[in-house]
């Protein structure tokens, strides 16, 4: 199993300012792909809480993601951070110098628009198609912008640096009855199927109770034969 982990960086995340898009995006782009999201951090816009969770991160998965903070503000930590995470310096990166003055045709260069041309020694950059200013990598360490259609476009260019697993597959199923009145049954039947994952959760809809029944596996033979004890406990119901 390839597994991956998320380090979301923002104070407006934290102070719920700012609803975070990118979590949902990049589990389910990554799933298509057979990495698995595994972990995720959110964390202040803090030198300390960002070299903490990287370095902890980049350890114990194949690889980790980072969204925010690679803007032009002075809040816009998360390159130094990654830096010191690495032990490396930052440099103003040529490519990016060049692609940004052609896109500028003569207009200032200003420092904050130099700020976000900088890297981490080591780092590749990767660019989306919404802006001229880059995210990057750096070993097993992909940085990316916080706007959710700018951090879209730099998964794109990400493809050719990451091996593919083997895809989880799902299926779904609603019973209407309360978990506690088949949850012995469900344990029984994950028992039986231990190469699947099998989660349930609750809802209520128009003042019933049920829930939704959520298979997963990478065995498509599997799933066949647990989907008809499945569909026997909810017959029950």
């Amino acid at each position: 199993m390839i597994r991956a982990s998320l380090v979301i960086i923002g104070d407006e995340i934290l102070s719920g300012r700012t609803e975070d898009k990118n979590l949902p995006y990049l589990a389910k782009w990554l799933g298509n792909l057979g990495i698995h999201l595994s972990e995720v951090h959110i964390v202040l816009d803090n030198e300390d809480d960002i070299i903490e969770s990287v370095n902890t991160l980049r350890k114990k998965y194949e690889y980790v993601f980072t969204t925010g903070g690679i803007g032009p503000t002075h809040d816009d930590i998360t390159t130094d951070s990654i830096a010191k995470a690495f032990g490396v310096e930052t440099r103003i990166d040529d490519d990016a110098l060049e692609k940004m003055k052609e896109f500028l045709d003569g207009k200032e260069l200003t420092e904050p628009l130099l700020k976000m041309l900088h890297i981490p020694e080591g780092g590749e950059l990767i660019y989306s198609p919404a802006t001229k200013a880059p995210g990057y990598k750096i070993e097993n360490v992909f940085v990316m912008a916080g706007i959710p259609k700018i951090m879209q476009g730099m998964l794109e260019g990400m493809y050719d640096y990451l091996e593919k697993g083997e895809v989880v597959h799902s299926r779904s199923f609603d019973i209407l009855v309360g978990e506690s009145f088949f949850a012995e049954k469900l344990e029984e039947i994950q028992q039986e199927f231990q190469n699947i994952s099998i989660g349930s959760y609750p809802f209520s809809r128009d003042g019933k109770y049920g829930a939704t029944i959520v298979l997963r596996s990478i065995d498509d033979s599997a799933l066949d034969n647990c989907e008809i004890l499945i569909k026997e406990l909810i017959s029950k119901y």
